[in-house]
């Protein structure tokens, strides 16, 4: 079935921060040359990223003693993260990337893999549209799809996450009745238009860098043109009924280090961008090479929006492959994303920096896998022929039933074969651990060994309920170093931004 429904625009009403959000004092306002209030925000989301990440990703790259850049921001604080069941207020308490992002941009607890609604359906409007309709400038960049949940939030709306497109299917855009039936078609057909094409048609971006060319077509391309646009790559021949890698170009950073100004959208791969550790593996000539990194895509988002507005900037910036790669339980991968994710950070604190009114807020949305790091040498449950020993010899009393022995307390070898990066590589039914080599290690320690110090395992393949860190550079960032709700985010953000309090429901 093509596309059930065509939208021209998207309209955002008037935010709501959800109730009981508190909201800090904003800082005094700076000011630009001509006396015009001038307020940039930049917001960095390092999708599936727990403070277990950050601190393996620290002592992987720089040792015990070193910090990632955004662990030198002077404002940290932790996030709570958890979603609400549909139709309710009911807690939901691990959330997905969707209702995640919806709270952050909107200020609203909504259901898992719900887009700019709330949990009742309603939609809401997001940060970034009333960012764009009051005249600042708009970023959008990941290293997903930009159609994905966490660039999707902050400039669509859907009942479904996975509604993305090209094409509009039931399966896809509605959600199921207990019956198991599909809900009725929403009065709101924004609702269950494809992300792609309300990206397409609602300007609410001014630069759109990541992945997902698949999910457009090139009627798409023709209405961003029509707005303005510069669309790098081509989405494909009018005249197909559906597109292939044959008949669509991706942008290349070569394409990317040509635009100079202006309204530009660069989508670089079909699919998700290609993820750092297994680009690196690549031959020099391999496409995937031509794809820009996320420092790189966000060193030209800032160069097209700084001045674009007299107003200012709101840029979000998404490390999306540390939620994808966790999710794989695959830790060699998602260090290398964390890493590539805190160069970003480092792209857009220089900037702030030398900007000198600039917000920089550096959080993640959930935690993915319950990314754990043991001790040198030990083993886990799962690898484990029974859990440990529950008892206490000098007082009974402490005793959990019913007991247990710490004899049976041993790796199994058929759930353990070994490290999982090394000796134990080839057993797709192994659950030990990673090794990593670090800086304080020997030069003579290599990955997968048992000399290496830094060992790494999951819980699980999703996500946890764990509350996430948060980062903050810059004018307002002291507002951020609390423990706090993830909808108190977007009340923060507003005010940094319009310098007053968002309007509650």
């Amino acid at each position: 079935m093509r596309r059930s429904v065509r939208i021209l625009t998207v309209v955002a009403t008037t935010g709501a921060l959800a109730a009981g959000s508190a909201v800090a004092a904003n800082s005094a306002p700076q000011h630009g040359g001509h006396g015009t209030e001038i307020r940039n925000v930049i917001y960095l989301l390092g999708d599936g990223m727990g403070r277990t990440h950050v601190t393996a990703a620290r002592e992987r790259f720089y040792g015990a003693t070193g910090k990632l850049n955004m662990e030198r921001l002077p404002n940290y604080g932790a996030v709570a993260t958890y979603a609400v069941e549909k139709d309710s207020d009911q807690p939901s308490l691990v959330t997905d990337s969707a209702s995640s992002a919806t709270a952050w941009s909107s200020g609203v607890k909504t259901y898992n893999a719900a887009i700019g609604v709330d949990a009742y359906e309603n939609k809401v409007a997001t940060l970034m549209e009333q960012a764009h309709q009051a005249g600042f400038a708009t970023g959008n960049v990941s290293t997903a799809e930009v159609t994905d949940a966490t660039p999707a939030a902050e400039f669509s709306h859907a009942l479904l996450r996975g509604c993305q497109g090209p094409v509009y299917s039931d399966a896809s855009c509605l959600p199921k009745k207990a019956d198991g039936t599909y809900e009725n078609k929403p009065a709101d057909q924004t609702l269950i238009t494809p992300i792609a094409e309300q990206i397409a048609r609602n300007g609410t971006a001014d630069v759109i860098l990541g992945g997902g060319l698949a999910r457009f077509e090139p009627d798409d391309q023709k209405a961003l043109q029509a707005q303005g646009y510069q669309v790098l790559g081509s989405f494909g021949d009018p005249a197909l009924p559906a597109q292939t890698a044959a008949t669509q170009k991706v942008a290349t950073k070569d394409d990317l280090a040509n635009v100079k100004r202006g309204k530009v959208v660069g989508l670089f791969n079909r699919g998700n961008l290609t993820i750092e550790n297994a680009k690196a593996k690549l031959p020099a000539d391999a496409p995937q090479k031509q794809e820009p990194t996320l420092a790189e895509m966000t060193k030209k988002s800032l160069s097209l929006l700084d001045g674009r507005s007299k107003k200012g900037f709101l840029l979000q910036v998404e490390g999306a492959q540390i939620d994808k790669r966790s999710h794989a339980n695959d830790a060699a991968q998602a260090l290398d994303e964390i890493k590539a994710f805190d160069d970003a950070v480092k792209t857009a604190v220089d900037f702030a920096r030398k900007d000198g009114h600039t917000l920089v807020v550096v959080t993640a949305d959930h935690e993915c896998a319950g990314f754990n790091i043991i001790e040198k040498g030990t083993f886990t449950n799962a690898e484990a022929a029974a859990p440990p020993a529950n008892t206490d010899a000098g007082n009974p009393a402490n005793n959990s039933t019913p007991s247990r022995s710490s004899s049976a307390n041993v790796k199994d070898p058929a759930r353990s074969s070994g490290i999982v990066n090394g000796a134990g590589a080839n057993d797709p039914k192994n659950f030990g651990p990673a090794t990593f080599r670090t800086p304080d290690d020997p030069a003579d320690v290599k990955d997968g060994t048992p000399e290496a110090s830094l060992w790494l395992s999951y819980l699980s393949g999703n996500h946890t309920g764990a509350d996430v860190p948060i980062y903050a550079y810059g004018p307002g960032g002291k507002r951020f170093a609390v423990s706090q709700n993830n909808v108190d985010l977007y009340g923060k953000l507003y005010r940094q931004l319009f310098g007053t309090a968002p309007r509650t429901n």
